[in-house]
């Protein structure tokens, strides 16, 4: 009996204890549902909104979601964050009753096309009837009513602010999807970045912060706006191709690096730049493309030019880092080259491979006499050998090559073809690209070391021997394809789509900027 008495004496403070925190808990819940409700009757004085619960809200919530979620961009994103913080109408609470959201569309959404974009693809008719329905509540008659206005402007201007920020900030169309040699990393937007405008404090300040900055891209709106037309190109041609460079701009694929090797394949150039500003520039040949006739512009381009299909010696797009060069490097001809060249050139003269110091292997064997072989009767379906061109002037890498990583077996190199870089159009090697002052290159790179003075001397060698030197820090090297940028004087430049990747590009952005008429 003492010990009953006892437990009791202990249990009862225990249970008054748990009385009080559900009540200090439910108290609490009460509070923040009447602070919601209270916040809704004050901006719209309907009494109906004083019956405003999160419950109640949460099913019409999920309801209207489940209607909607088929025609929104990021359903899964806008789901998770809603459920994870308690369905809360953060947009009509924090920016719908001082005109946030209307200023939002007016002044952003709906001058899309000062980025080359269309306010359709941010849903701003939708946000627009959205947003006028919970302004006007103070002719709701049910609280369900209320519910699905509140959330179909929840779910509107979540999604229409996460586009717009995604286009900003990432670019509109992801390039890894249009082109098939396409090996630059480009960040895309995650759940983080999406989610973010769901935390805006300041809404007129998030959206001028997702403006981008960059020179290049401010002078291209720029050139949008005036209507800018360059010669040889027609006012509608100049504009497409600023539309498409605005949106290569907005892809997250740019050098971040203090220093770094540039190649622009529609240009022919190479720069290095260091610090912002470019130290060393030389002319280059890329690969052959499939319109370096220009025949196909953006103005008039067959259907066939809409999906992208590289011609088998088209420049890869790619960033790398090169962390060194070959000297005298031997060239390990590949099977495609062999099967279209070496093999038809062999056949023609039989002392061809002799003559341009390139040895011939079959099973990684040397064969002694490639002059003995019926070149006539070897095809590229029954093509046992191997080949490789042996260091010298007359090899097609020339003297030196740059190596760095990548699953093209694209290096920028030398070549003995020096009188190609007289030449307008440079589109014509197999992939590589080639220098035109490639000594000049490694001494950017290596400064005035001895590993430079060892390339330097390896260069003039009568017999050279191949040597490997590998870079102190490793350079980064971009492979870009840009067809409209502004020079260091700030005049724009226009170039010829020698890939046809402006075309692709541009139909792809037309389908998604104007999808009715697709």
């Amino acid at each position: 009996m003492i010990k009953f008495v006892a437990a009791r004496k202990v249990a009862a403070p225990l249970l008054l204890f748990v009385l009080s925190a559900f009540i200090i808990t439910f108290q609490s819940c009460k509070k923040k549902r009447s602070e919601i409700a209270n916040i809704l009757y004050k901006k719209t004085h309907n009494k109906i909104l004083k019956d405003f619960t999160p419950e109640g809200y949460q099913v019409v919530f999920k309801q209207v979601f489940n209607e909607e979620k088929h025609k929104l961009s990021h359903a899964g994103v806008i789901s998770e964050w809603y459920g994870n913080n308690h369905y809360e109408p953060v947009f009509v609470l924090n920016h719908l009753f001082n005109g946030d959201l209307s200023k939002a569309h007016d002044d952003y959404l709906m001058h899309a096309a000062e980025h080359g974009l269309s306010p359709e693809i941010f849903h701003a008719d939708e946000l627009a009837a959205a947003i006028e329905k919970p302004g006007n509540m103070s002719h709701v008659k049910t609280i369900d009513e209320a519910y699905h206005d509140i959330a179909d402007l929840e779910i509107s201007a979540a999604n229409s602010l996460i586009d717009y920020s995604n286009a900003l900030q990432f670019g509109v169309i992801n390039p890894k999807y249009i082109y098939q040699r396409y090996y630059m990393a480009t960040k895309r937007p995650d759940n983080a970045s999406m989610s973010a405008v769901f935390n805006i404090a300041d809404m007129q300040g998030y959206l001028e912060g997702l403006q981008p900055k960059a020179p290049q891209y401010i002078a291209l709106q720029n050139a949008l706006k005036n209507n800018y037309e360059e010669k040889g190109f027609t006012g509608e041609e100049c504009k497409r191709i600023i539309l498409v460079n605005l949106e290569r701009l907005r892809w997250r694929n740019k050098p971040y690096e203090n220093k770094y090797v540039t190649v622009n394949i529609p240009d022919y150039t190479l720069s290095v730049v260091d610090s912002g500003k470019p130290v060393l520039k030389m002319k280059v040949c890329v690969g052959q493309g499939r319109n370096v006739d220009n025949k196909n512009t953006l103005l008039a381009y067959n259907d066939t030019c809409k999906v992208d299909k590289p011609g088998d010696h088209e420049t890869p797009l790619l960033n790398s880092l090169i962390y060194g060069v070959e000297v005298n490097p031997v060239w390990n001809i590949p099977r495609s080259i062999a099967n279209k060249e070496i093999i038809v050139e062999a056949a023609k003269d039989k002392f061809y491979l002799e003559n341009n110091n390139i040895d011939v292997y079959k099973d990684d064997k040397l064969v002694e006499n490639p002059e003995d072989i019926d070149w006539t009767n070897i095809t590229k379906e029954n093509l046992p050998y191997s080949f490789k061109q042996e260091p010298g002037t007359s090899n097609s890498l020339g003297l030196i090559k740059f190596i760095f990583n990548n699953n093209s077996s694209i290096y920028l190199h030398d070549t003995p073809v020096k009188w190609v870089f007289s030449q307008k159009m440079r589109a014509v090697s197999h992939g590589c690209i080639r220098l035109g002052d490639p000594k000049g290159l490694a001494q950017n790179l290596f400064g005035e070391s001895d590993k430079f003075k060892t390339i330097s001397d390896d260069m003039q060698q009568d017999n050279p021997d191949p040597t490997t030197i590998y870079l102190p820090k490793k350079t980064p090297v971009y492979i870009t394809y840009i067809t409209c940028w502004a020079d260091e004087d700030g005049k724009l430049q226009f170039r010829n789509d020698v890939y046809g990747l402006d075309i692709v590009l541009y139909d792809h952005l037309q389908k998604m900027l104007h999808p009715g008429k697709s």
